[in-house]
């Protein structure tokens, strides 16, 4: 099998929301919201905060994140992307950083486990928090934090629920190889 990573995908450092939209997908409404330095959010729930008020230069750039993330988003839908090409600009810790960096590496229609994420990043004993970072993966579906399973195989928790994870693994065709 061909490894196809989403290494294309760089962060950047976080800045304040610039522009927000929805897209509606196979999955439900998605929302997404960019910053001047990329996408910062990909959520399956309203914002409960509202894009700030920016330079009209940091809009346009936050827009054009946006945009492609839609064309991209779609293109995975229909089963014509196996590889995300974005900037990513998500808030979170040092720690959580490196977790959703490594998440990254993750090719289209594989699976790690929590405890293979935590050797990745040379933290072996941090498995827990590695989960923790996962659920707290704020650009879901980019950052595959759905490809983590459990390290007997098993589907664990999903911030958008076990059954957006399956379809999203059965999208993948990952679903098979965990039976």
């Amino acid at each position: 099998m061909m490894r196809i990573t989403n290494t294309s995908c760089e962060l950047h450092a976080p800045a304040p929301m610039a522009a927000s939209c929805t897209l509606n997908s196979p999955v439900g409404t998605l929302w997404l919201g960019a910053s001047e330095n990329g996408l910062m959010a990909l959520k399956a729930a309203p914002f409960t905060d509202a894009p700030m008020c920016h330079s009209q230069q940091a809009v346009n750039r936050a827009e054009g994140h946006l945009a492609a993330a839609c064309t991209q988003l779609a293109e995975f839908f229909d089963g014509k992307r196996h590889q995300f090409d974005l900037a990513l600009a998500p808030k979170g810790t040092e720690f959580q950083r490196a977790v959703w960096q490594a998440l990254l590496a993750l090719p289209w229609g594989e699976t790690a486990s929590y405890s293979e994420i935590a050797h990745q990043i040379h933290r072996p004993k941090a498995v827990r928090a590695v989960g923790a970072a996962n659920g707290a993966n704020p650009v879901a579906i980019i950052i595959p934090c759905h490809r983590v399973i459990g390290k007997g195989g098993a589907l664990t928790g999903y911030a958008w629920g076990l059954e957006m994870k399956a379809s999203l693994l059965k999208l993948e065709s990952a679903i098979p190889l965990l039976l």
